[in-house]
């Protein structure tokens, strides 16, 4: 009996070890990058050239 119950405890550990690495890969993709705070944002009722997420984007894949 004593031979199937370590081996018992030996694969419960290794699945506990597993599921642990999973989870804190999963944490840590989850938390990713954190966004850069906005800046210049538009006054609501201004005119003129304000900058905005459309053209953000624009300017990050024009880059060279």
């Amino acid at each position: 009996m004593k031979g199937s119950q370590s081996k018992l405890s030996r694969r419960n550990f290794l699945l506990a070890v597993g599921a642990g690495g999973a989870a804190a890969t999963a944490a840590v993709v989850a938390k990713g990058r954190p966004t850069p705070p906005k800046k210049n944002e538009a006054v609501s009722g201004s005119k003129g050239y304000h900058l905005t997420e459309h053209i953000r984007n624009y300017y990050r894949t024009a880059k060279i």
